[in-house]
């Protein structure tokens, strides 16, 4: 009989490269998480503004914490405790030789996902949702701040999972069980909004990965990304009946 196992708990530098990327992803995803999601925050922008201008002004900061929070700091944490990995090698570069790959399949993938993210926008159960910002009146101003707040936010996001989690593994661990991580985080940050996304994060996870791995950047997933969104938010204001546009 086995009383206990033989464990070497020696830390060396490929612990380093794998724990900390996933740590501060775990980390400063949940403390996007609920900062997005809390209460006090959210009443403390309605009681200094009208209620239009405190859903625009919170929406807005949780985008902005969201690039802060799941980029700008879990980059910066990682390049300080594992300086041997540069900015570049997590994805933020251009790289010539994969320019035309990269806006093939950005073009590919979001003339693919732009109709199935315009159809699925329509339906009741995600107009109960977006847009995100419920103000009765939406300006010219109201649509750039929706527009620009879902392009920081989704930059900080893609950013975390796509690069921090994903780049930096693929060495020390090897492609697939990098994948499996960046996976099976990325699904279970979607289970608050359900089910279906939960299951369809799990293939087009594994799509960006393999196109973030083929390109060594993070554009594709970004920009795809970002498509969705943007098509999600403005198909949601076009048929949500208590919004209205009003462009001055």
């Amino acid at each position: 009989m086995v009383d206990f196992f033989s464990v070497d708990t020696s830390w060396e530098t490929v612990d380093t490269r794998v724990v900390v990327p996933v740590f501060v992803t775990l980390v400063f995803f949940i403390l996007y998480w609920f900062t997005a999601q809390s209460k006090k925050i959210k009443t403390a922008f309605f009681k200094q503004n009208t209620a239009d201008q405190g859903s625009i002004k919170h929406i807005f900061f949780t985008k902005v914490f969201g690039f802060i929070s799941m980029g700008v700091v879990p980059v910066s944490l990682c390049l300080f405790f594992i300086p041997e990995v540069s900015l570049a090698q997590y994805g933020l570069t251009f790289i010539p030789e994969t320019a035309l790959f990269t806006f093939i399949w950005t073009v590919g993938l979001s003339i693919l996902v732009i109709p199935l993210a315009y159809f699925s926008a329509k339906k009741p159960k995600n107009l109960q949702n977006y847009p995100q910002i419920r103000a009765k009146l939406w300006t010219r101003k109201t649509l750039f701040i929706n527009l620009l707040g879902w392009a920081l936010y989704l930059f900080g996001y893609e950013f975390l999972f796509r690069g921090v989690l994903f780049i930096p593994l693929v060495e020390p661990l090897g492609a697939w069980p990098a994948i499996v991580i960046n996976i099976a985080l990325y699904s279970a940050t979607h289970i608050p909004k359900g089910l279906d996304e939960t299951l369809g994060a799990i293939p087009l996870g594994l799509v960006l990965c393999l196109l973030t791995l083929a390109s060594g950047t993070i554009w594709i997933a970004f920009f795809v990304h970002l498509a969705m969104a943007w098509t999600n938010s403005l198909t949601a204001l076009k048929y949500n009946t208590e919004t209205h546009l009003k462009i001055r």
